[in-house]
């Protein structure tokens, strides 16, 4: 077996939340260059659109060239997707350098930039630089069938998983509730991923739980085809409100049947972005983000998952409240995206 495929290989069988700086901190091994995309949960829209994309944009040596019908990423990447608690998490790891890059909601996104939000009192991420918006991910306020959570207000007194520190979800959840006047403390409040959320709702040990990903999310879908559940739609004055005081969140619709038996419902949604550190080498982020909106590229994200369908470079600088990285930035303006 040739080295690169020993790593490939090992890092697979560790799993994708092993951490790669135990190899090295420049990633560079041997010819291969290592480059870590944070994630979210294994049950989420980011693992698997993370796991996509590091494909497309991964070419190891002695990979096929794009001419010849094999790889289109960079020579000599190999793009690993890894399992995290979510974008505030990678936001932390992106700017630490624990990851080279990462996907983040763009509301998170910009006030870690700006050290304002939720991360008041915190140093500005001034290293944080953006590749790309990729999608929609709507938020997702799930119900126990019969639990009598019809809207917002219905949660006080309820058992509410808000989601773990160090998501984007907890972060909005909690907007949520400030906007429709729900305090935590009204809440037997919860903090679990929702894949453990969804289970704990099968056995009658939650009542409702927010997510915020692009549609369909795994756990949600099986927990609509198993035992059933409802959407608790987020609409109204409330919410008016709060895309008027922010805004990046955007009136949303979840589409009927997205979800077994869940009717279209309202809701609010932000944009999931990939960041990267600044100080990543510029050629390497030029030759990534041209990988990423290469043809072949295109078709794999189009017809892997659904929230790939939604993957196009000609939304990919919508809502970025961050500058652009020089290497992504370099190939937005060859092809006539940026001035």
């Amino acid at each position: 077996m040739s080295f690169v495929k020993f790593v490939v290989v090992g890092l697979a069988l560790l799993g994708p939340a092993f951490s790669l700086s135990a190899y090295a901190d420049s990633q560079n091994l041997g010819g291969v260059t290592l480059f870590r995309i944070g994630t979210g949960g294994h049950s989420g829209t980011y693992y698997p659109i993370g796991g996509m994309i590091a494909h497309t944009i991964s070419n190891p040596p002695g990979s096929r060239t794009c001419e010849d019908g094999g790889s289109c990423g960079v020579p000599g990447l190999v793009a690993v997707a890894q399992a995290s608690h979510g974008a505030v998490d990678n936001i932390k790891g992106v700017s630490s350098g624990f990851f080279e890059s990462g996907f983040a909601q763009s509301d998170v996104t910009y006030w870690a930039y700006t050290g304002t939000g939720t991360f008041q009192g915190d140093r500005p991420a001034k290293n944080l630089r953006a590749i790309a918006s990729l999608y929609t991910e709507s938020i997702h306020l799930v119900a126990r069938k019969g639990a009598g959570i019809k809207s917002v207000s219905d949660l006080k007194g309820k058992r509410v998983s808000l989601d773990e520190p160090g998501s984007g979800t907890l972060v909005d959840a909690r907007l949520i509730l400030e906007a429709f006047g729900v305090s935590e403390k009204d809440l037997k409040v919860r903090h679990v991923k929702h894949d453990v959320a969804a289970q704990q709702i099968n056995n009658n040990n939650l009542d409702a739980f927010f997510i915020v990903a692009g549609y369909p999310v795994k756990s949600v879908a099986e927990l609509a085809f198993d035992n059933g559940a409802e959407f608790v739609p987020i609409q109204g004055e409330p919410v008016q409100k709060l895309i008027d005081k922010y805004g990046f969140f955007v009136k949303d619709v979840i589409p009927a049947n997205v979800y077994k038996d869940i009717d279209e419902t309202q809701t609010i949604s932000v944009d999931a972005q990939w960041i990267v550190r600044a100080n990543v080498d510029e050629e390497l982020v030029y030759g990534i983000t041209k990988a990423l909106w290469n043809e072949t590229s295109f078709r794999l994200l189009q017809n892997g998952h659904r929230k790939g369908e939604a993957i196009t470079r000609k939304t990919a600088l919508d809502g970025i409240g961050i500058p652009l990285h020089d290497g992504a930035k370099r190939y937005y303006k060859e092809v006539g995206l940026l001035k």
